[in-house]
């Protein structure tokens, strides 16, 4: 069964992607918590549309996004981390503490599915991470891991 998704799902995919499932899955699961809805001719004559007006309001917002990434230059982001004695982190920093780092020190709501780190970090010390705010915007953040 080919359902389209209305939210983004972990395993199967992201909003508005046309994804083919069990039937009993699509049926039972997805259809009754509005997760999806059946990839038929009318639903997807839908969806084009709905994709076609969000695609219009992300163009709009790319001035905004282009303001956004300006703000963001020469700025550093402090991110407090507990450490063993030889200067090693305890776990690894991840997007997400990047995005709360973002919303405490800037006051900026950003996705941390727009956030991607390159290298694993497991040290002290100052980094960069990618934000891919749009398509046509790319920006990057300094960040730096400070003892706590």
């Amino acid at each position: 069964m080919e359902v389209i998704l209305l939210k983004d799902h972990d395993r199967l995919g992201y909003k508005y992607d046309v994804v083919n499932v069990k039937n009993g899955y699509g049926r039972n699961f997805l259809i009754p918590k509005g997760l999806g809805i059946i990839a038929n001719a009318a639903n997807r004559e839908k969806l084009d549309a709905i994709k076609a007006k969000e695609q219009e309001a992300e163009l709009a917002k790319v001035d905004e996004y282009k303001a956004l990434a300006a703000s963001l230059e020469g700025k550093t982001l402090k991110i407090g981390v507990k450490t063993g004695t030889s200067g090693k982190i305890f776990g690894s920093i991840t997007n997400i503490q990047i995005m709360n780092a973002l919303k405490e020190q800037l006051s900026l709501e950003i996705d941390r599915r727009k956030i991607t780190v390159d290298e694993e970090i497991k040290e002290m010390g100052s980094y960069k991470a990618e934000l891919n705010l749009h398509p046509e915007v790319q920006t990057s953040v300094d960040f730096e891991l400070v003892a706590e």
